[in-house]
């Protein structure tokens, strides 16, 4: 029996592999291989050690495969990071799938993006697109093989005319949503002209571009943290992940990015254009989508480009954009405070943050809402980005 009941198909907008040391050195240009570094699992939840004995063995062993699969609809709940089912073999992630029950699921790196979104200062642009150029690759080949995978390209947007190149190979790879960063590019608006070669090629693919945790540096300047006591624990018991303070304004980031989308008029320009927030909460957006459709009336009457739009915020987001809460927030009372095709549901899998049960968090949420609500959440609100991913 899978983990999702069988009465409605549920298109999941956020999994991961765990990618192994060799990631990208194993499909990145011999001219450039020798210069980059193993994928690291520094600072994770998942050992060192732990990986070395993965590449020892050469991945899981028969033994534990079986012992996975024994979960049956436990899977979710129990099978997590670089052990769990499918966390990095592809063969393995089919059978994962089977047990899951997902109609479809898009997959995210997990810690190969790093250096390309956030480089050393002595990266240079040839490494940062090279190691680009891996990561769509070897993503792509991950999700060749099986129609329920939905491979995420990432694209840096900071040397826009290679930008342009990495998004047209990712497509080409068979990518179906582009990861970009949720920060400024260099010294440009994400709304900026010259980037609208970049969305205008997103928009007549109909792939959707996707902000996810990891887009921008995350955690807060350390000296937030500095109250005189000893270091607060993360959400998954130690110290290196999201902490509570990370929590209170990680959506700074992304709120500013989709605010600047809207307010530059690039969603009104590329009317096709999508877009997601992903594993980056939903609880900020009423407020956003308030705030946002108050500054436009007002502004308007002095801001030559507000007073070119045509479409409040709510009406542009609700038509473009949508966001994955938390397994923690209050997704009925999102809707109930917003609109119902504002949001989508994810698993997260095999990641911890996802919880055991995301599908029993998310049905406690909504509690006595309708078919119609739950069907949005589920299913539909995915395929308004995602149209063509619709199973019959």
């Amino acid at each position: 029996m899978a983990y999702a009941p069988y009465d409605r198909q549920f298109y999941d907008a956020d999994s991961h592999i765990m990618e192994m040391p060799r990631f990208l050195l194993d499909y990145a240009d011999a001219d450039i291989v020798d210069e980059l570094k193993p994928v690291s699992y520094h600072t994770s939840i998942v050992t060192d050690d732990e990986v070395a004995t993965l590449v020892e063995q050469g991945g899981h062993t028969p033994d534990h495969v079986e012992a996975q699969i024994a979960m049956g609809d436990q899977l979710i709940a129990q099978s997590k990071e670089i052990q769990a089912l499918g966390a990095f073999d592809r063969g393995e992630r089919t059978v994962a799938m089977d047990m899951l029950g997902f109609a479809k699921q898009l997959v995210f790196a997990t810690h190969s993006p790093k250096p390309i979104f956030h480089p050393s200062d002595t990266m240079e642009p040839r490494l940062r697109y090279g190691a680009t150029r891996a990561h769509n690759r070897a993503m792509g080949e991950f999700c060749a093989n099986d129609d329920r995978l939905m491979g995420v390209g990432v694209v840096p947007l900071n040397e826009i005319d290679r930008a342009i190149e990495e998004l047209y190979f990712a497509l080409e790879a068979g990518l179906e949503a582009i990861w970009v960063p949720h920060g400024l590019v260099g010294d440009r608006s994400p709304g900026h002209i010259d980037l609208y070669p970049f969305w205008a090629r997103l928009a007549e693919a109909g792939v959707p571009f996707v902000l996810h945790v990891g887009g921008a540096p995350l955690q807060l300047h350390p000296g937030w943290a500095n109250t005189g006591r000893p270091p607060a624990r993360d959400w998954l018991g130690g110290g290196e992940n999201v902490r509570s303070k990370d929590y209170a304004v990680m959506h700074h980031g992304p709120e500013t990015f989709v605010s600047m989308m809207v307010l530059d008029g690039v969603f009104e320009k590329f009317p096709d254009l999508r877009g997601a927030a992903v594993e980056l909460g939903a609880g900020w957006v009423p407020w956003m989508l308030e705030r946002l459709d108050r500054l436009i009336r007002s502004w308007s009457k002095v801001d030559q480009y507000l007073a070119e739009l045509e479409y409040t915020a709510t009406e542009t987001l609700r038509r473009q954009m949508g966001f994955t809460p938390f397994v923690f927030e209050d997704v009925g009372g999102l809707v109930d405070a917003t609109h119902e095709d504002l949001y989508l549901f994810s698993s997260d899998y095999p990641h911890t943050e996802g919880g055991k049960d995301p599908i029993g968090r998310f049905e406690s949420s909504l509690g006595d809402r309708s078919e119609a609500v739950r069907n949005a959440f589920y299913t539909e609100n995915f395929l308004k980005l995602w149209p063509d991913a619709r199973v019959a």
